[in-house]
């Protein structure tokens, strides 16, 4: 095992959807710079989108949707937690990014007059986009980071960033998962494009990796953004979805939605009126199962043979390839069956919700030169078009910093002692399996942070948090791909001490579902309309704090601040209508 040192201007880390797109940016921007992709899977089948998606959820089309109106959705949809500039600007910019992707060749579904074909499922606009050939979309970007020389490291995991004297980032860490190399990169700006932390809490099928998102993305990003001294922003807004029961993929209750598929409940009813996800969507899921009206479904059983073979079409061909032999298993078939839905595992993902590394409109952080993008950075309901806009933005804005900045030295002291924490489970010559210690830390997420939260609860959790460093200590590791298991590990203790804290850090309840504390049941704007941000103080502690919403840009009437607070059917209104 070697030690390896690289000299780069910009270290890209996560080759899924952000990250590529941010090293393209960076390098098209001034094609002088020495830019790396570092990812610890392989770049052709990594992140997110490693098996394709099925569309784009938010693209603000001219003709569909306006940017202004999108950016009173997701205000709405987020329960007014917003920093609008960071979601006007992706709005503004959603456009031109599909245009590019079309450019590139990503194909999207087309009208017969060649416009795109967008569909309705959130409350105001039309933002969903098809895309028929999605499983394409990795082959499409390796196409153009390979056109655009950049460098490309696979296999590295990454632990740490260090900064220089200044405060501002000099230099990364990490080491290669099949051969063992220890990586100190030198660099003067890094972008992080992790994804998000879907490791946090345990699938409802008990399986490891059986998670919703992509299991490799364990949070590495939260911890090294977190550990570098960044802030962070919401964590205690969990992502929760509306899931398959035992296979952990997405209902896609909102892709059958605009082909009149809806959730149901275990009497064929609809019960709440728009599937778009939202914390207030989960809640009104949870209250039907606490009804005694559960199982909840996604129901097509209505729908025409030729609709039903279009979902089947888009559901089981680019975002989950396995979804059609799972129904088949299960004897389970759109035309006489609905599909069972649950509440499985929590995880951190602004992607989904809001829980992410605070950044600005630029995919700044609070860090001096550190960048981040995707679902990772705190840009809530950004989805793959954000990655890639918040990738756009990250690598146009780091390869403009990065041309003032002076090389720095990095830290030796800082260097060793990640080397030494790094490879100590290779050193014990017995111990704890990563996957043993990984699972008891999951159930306990589960058990203590799952939704409904509590003071006492969480209170325990961290008790239990801070007991699981013993047993991280104890992890022993044979070769190099289960020192990245040990890792992770590590990773996801960090994050599930960063929600626990969180979530007892404020103290209502807000965002539906995502953050409810049936110690605190009411919404408390006199005192919690606010960001609550976290982040690693001078002496080492993790501390929360109160941070002002910005002022809007789009306003909001009163009526429309509450209109996701009214998902739920009014069935006597429906029975009066009808008559």
């Amino acid at each position: 095992m070697n030690t390896i040192t690289l000299d780069y201007d910009i270290v890209v880390i996560g080759g899924g959807t952000a990250g590529p797109m941010a090293a393209i940016k960076a390098k098209t921007a001034n094609p002088n710079l020495k830019v790396l992709l570092i990812e610890k899977a392989n770049v052709k089948r990594s992140g997110a989108i490693s098996m394709g998606m099925d569309g784009l959820n938010n693209a603000v089309i001219p003709g569909y949707a306006t940017p202004e109106q999108y950016t009173k959705e997701i205000t709405i949809a987020n329960d007014g937690i917003v920093n609008q500039a960071t979601v006007y600007a992706y709005a503004k910019h959603s456009f031109t990014t599909i245009q590019q992707l079309d450019q590139w060749g990503v194909k999207f579904e087309k009208d017969e007059t060649g416009e795109y074909a967008v569909k309705k499922v959130h409350h105001m606009g039309a933002y969903v986009l098809p895309m028929p050939e999605g499983h394409d979309i990795k082959k499409v970007l390796y196409r153009q980071l390979k056109r655009a020389q950049v460098k490309i490291n696979n296999r590295i995991v990454t632990t740490r960033l260090l900064k220089n004297a200044e405060g501002a980032i000099n230099g990364v860490l990490g080491f290669d998962c099949r051969t063992g190399d220890f990586y100190v990169i030198k660099t003067k700006a890094a972008i992080l494009c992790c994804g998000a932390a879907g490791r946090l809490g345990l699938p409802a099928s008990g399986y490891l990796m059986g998670t919703y998102e992509n299991p490799t993305n364990a949070g590495d990003g939260y911890a090294m953004a977190y550990h570098a001294g960044a802030e962070l922003s919401n964590l205690e807004c969990f992502q929760i979805n509306p899931l398959i029961k035992d296979y952990n993929g997405p209902a896609c209750a909102y892709v059958t939605g605009p082909l009149g598929g809806y959730t149901a409940n275990s009497k064929g009813e609809r019960f709440i009126e728009c599937d778009y996800w939202s914390g207030q969507m989960m809640w009104e899921f949870y209250q039907e199962l606490q009804s005694g009206n559960g199982p909840v479904f996604l129901k097509m059983d209505h729908l025409a043979e030729e609709t039903i073979q279009t979902i089947e079409e888009i559901l089981h061909s680019n975002e989950r390839p396995s979804r059609g032999r799972f129904h088949e298993g299960r004897g389970t078939d759109y035309r006489q069956d609905m599909v069972e839905m649950q509440i499985s595992e929590i995880g951190f993902c602004s992607g989904h919700s809001a829980s992410g590394v605070w950044v600005n409109e630029k995919a700044e952080t609070s860090v001096k030169g550190l960048y981040s993008a995707g679902d990772m950075a705190a840009v809530p309901h950004n989805y793959m078009l954000g990655a890639f806009t918040y990738g756009w933005f990250a690598g146009v804005n780091a390869a403009e910093y990065v041309v003032a900045q002076a090389d720095s030295e990095l830290n030796a002291q800082e260097i060793e002692a990640e080397k030494a924490r790094i490879f100590a489970p290779l050193h014990r010559p017995e111990g704890l399996s990563p996957e043993q210690v990984e699972y008891k830390l999951r159930r306990m997420v589960n058990d203590y942070l799952q939704p409904p939260k509590t003071r006492q609860k969480i209170e325990i959790a961290l008790k239990r948090f801070e007991e699981i460093k013993a047993d991280i200590a104890q992890i022993n590791a044979s070769h190099p791909h289960e020192l990245m298991r040990a890792a992770e590990v590590a990773v996801i203790r960090d994050c599930a001490e960063m929600a626990a804290r969180a979530s007892l850090f404020r103290e209502e309840s807000r965002w539906g579902l995502y953050h409810y504390r049936a110690d605190c049941p009411e919404k408390n704007d006199q005192d919690w309309f606010c960001h609550a941000h976290l982040k690693k103080d001078q002496h080492g502690n993790m501390i929360s704090f109160k941070k002002a919403v910005e002022p809007y840009l789009i306003p909001i009437e009163q009526d429309e601040a509450n209109s996701y607070n009214l998902l739920r059917i009014n069935k006597k209104l429906v029975a009066e209508t009808v008559e």
